[in-house]
């Protein structure tokens, strides 16, 4: 299982050494010195610059856009950033639109390890040879990622499975990785004001959950053993089955599907299958996973979407899933169809009610705003709706707004754009959003069924007894503690503090400068009457109270200057 107790504490061992050379090396290469020079990281390098090779970006890098060399810096070093680039192509909270497209093209191009490897993990895992738990394995795995490569084999029944192997040594250079990761983030955050807007500690630490999770091939063998639940009764969908005694962590064994890629329009015509009705078929179940079950595959590429015989859909790689849980797809049905009914004041409220913010976002500006985006999108003609286009919109306008998608629904709106393109590929006359329409209708009215009306009271009717079951006690409690004196309230408001201090300050001014006027005042009478000492006919003590004056007006104007040194 992936470590990530030590993450942050950067030991100053040799891998970590050459690592932090690499990766620093790599992002010299595409021309972002600027960035290694503003966090100061030869600090934290044992010898500083000269562990970095001089590296100077190449004139065909140069040429290219800033967003590109992004890109190419995390596949250049390696599985780890590669999956952070992933994971970070669905965060429109955090990274630009045009930035978000281009990570969504990472690809990992890291060769098959051998088959003695192979036999290695598998005794590991099961502490027996391969040949006891397998009755047979190829050799060459005809599908290769990574984070692990997948086998053709068979079991003892002489079923013919698929066999998902984790690539050895993955696990320890994930942890070092991460480990840079949270270091370099946490410096970024100290150094970069811009960058500590985003929290990139926190990023990082998410991802680390994230990816633990997907090198547990167990957790994986779950979402499959729950997405065929979901569809068993669908003779349309068909899902792998998962051979859990011959599973582990690092090796998954499934069944093995004969189909064709789902964008193999060449060989779909070749095989005599329908694609209008595959297409259909495709869509449906994306639309049931999202607006029923709640539970939905989040990367639905064409080499994870097969088509099988008699035009069933075969989905494969259920490492990256999306939840939504039953208020989220509520708030989701409304908001779609506060905009076909043109209710913009709903949608904001809508809107805001499904994102994240730190401040109030300008309700009016924002109404303002949907109202253009529906103008321009979705008064048109269904068939002449460029969805991409339109999605990559709507992300910059909660971006402009400061509003924050949640991950999970922002992996809805990348899984639609997914079979979308594949229905274009296959049906270019099929309209996805229109066949969406019946779904949010069904979503809506099952919102008032009695059956879920009534579990939405038993909900609230549980809720409200363990507050009756709750509150007597609790009530007894404070008044003890109101008539023994020891009832206290803890009142924090923000800026509060800043205000008193500011009270304190003018208070002071005003009781200098009435201070300051008695002397000059004094002093002026004790002048004019003469009173004694003199000196040169003039009162010495009214000549002091004038200084005095003097120095503490200077001093009140040099605080005023300085903003509150009073």
């Amino acid at each position: 299982m992936l470590s990530i107790k030590n993450i942050g504490r950067v030991s100053k061992r040799y891998r970590h050494l050459r690592r932090y050379q690499q990766i620093i090396g790599i992002i010299l290469k595409y021309g972002f010195g600027n960035i290694i020079d503003s966090m100061h990281i030869d600090h934290y390098i044992e010898s500083g610059r000269k562990l970095i090779p001089f590296v100077k970006s190449h004139e065909k890098v140069e040429k290219l856009s800033k967003n590109q060399r992004i890109r190419m810096v995390f596949e250049e070093l390696g599985p780890t950033f590669i999956k952070m680039g992933q994971v970070l192509s669905s965060r429109p909270d955090l990274i630009p639109v045009a930035l978000l497209n281009e990570l969504a093209q990472l690809q990992d191009h890291v060769p098959p390890f051998g088959f003695e490897h192979v036999k290695a993990i598998i005794a590991s895992e099961f502490g027996r040879p391969y040949d006891k738990i397998f009755k047979s394995i190829e050799k060459i795995p005809f599908a290769s990622a990574s984070i692990g490569q997948v086998h053709k084999a068979q079991i003892n029944n002489n079923n013919q499975i698929a066999v998902k192997i984790q690539r050895p040594g993955i696990q320890k250079t994930i942890e070092t990785d991460l480990e840079i990761m949270l270091h370099i983030a946490s410096i970024m955050e100290n150094n970069i004001e811009e960058a500590a807007f985003f929290k990139p500690v926190k990023i990082v630490e998410e991802f680390a959950k994230t990816l633990g999770k997907e090198l547990d091939y167990t957790i994986e063998a779950s979402n499959m053993e729950r997405m065929a639940e979901q569809f068993k009764d669908d003779k349309t969908i068909y899902i792998p089955k998962v051979y859990f005694a011959e599973s582990s962590q690092r090796v998954l064994a499934m069944e093995y599907i004969h189909g064709i890629k789902s964008d193999d329009v060449v060989a779909i015509n070749l095989a005599g299958l329908d694609k209008k009705l595959i297409t259909r078929r495709g869509a449906d179940f994306y639309m049931k996973q999202v607006f029923e079950y709640g539970f939905f595959h989040a990367d639905p590429h064409p080499g994870n979407i097969f088509i099988l015989e008699r035009n069933r859909i075969g989905p494969v790689d259920f490492g990256m899933v999306g939840f939504v849980d039953h208020h989220t797809q509520e708030v989701f049905v409304d908001l779609i169809h506060s905009i076909a009914t043109n209710d913009f004041k709903l949608t904001v409220r809508l809107l805001c009610e499904l994102s994240e913010y730190e401040i109030q976002p300008d309700l009016v500006l924002l109404e303002k705003d949907v109202s253009l985006f529906v103008s321009t999108h979705l008064l048109k003609t269904l068939k002449n709706i460029k969805t991409t286009k339109m999605v990559n919109q709507f992300l910059e306008l909660c971006a402009n707004h400061k509003l924050k998608i949640p991950p999970d629904f922002f992996l809805i709106i990348k899984a639609f754009i997914s079979i979308e393109g594949l229905a274009k590929k296959l049906d270019p006359d099929f309209d996805m959003i229109s066949h969406a329409i019946p779904y949010v209708k069904a979503a809506k009215h099952r919102k008032f069924t009695p059956s879920r009306m009534a579990k939405d009271f038993m909900g609230i009717a549980r809720e409200s007894y363990k507050l009756f079951e709750i509150f007597p006690t609790d009530a007894v409690e404070i008044l003890r503690l109101t008539k023994s004196g020891k009832l206290s309230f803890n009142l924090k408001i923000e800026g509060f503090d800043k205000m008193l201090n500011t009270q304190d300050q003018t208070s002071n001014r005003i009781a200098f400068s009435i201070i300051i006027a008695a002397l000059i005042l004094g002093s002026a009478m004790l002048i004019n009457s003469n009173v004694p000492p003199l000196l040169f006919g003039v009162s010495v003590i009214g000549i002091a109270g004038f200084f005095a004056a003097a120095v503490m007006g200077i001093w009140l104007l040099v605080a005023i200057i300085r903003k509150g040194r009073l």
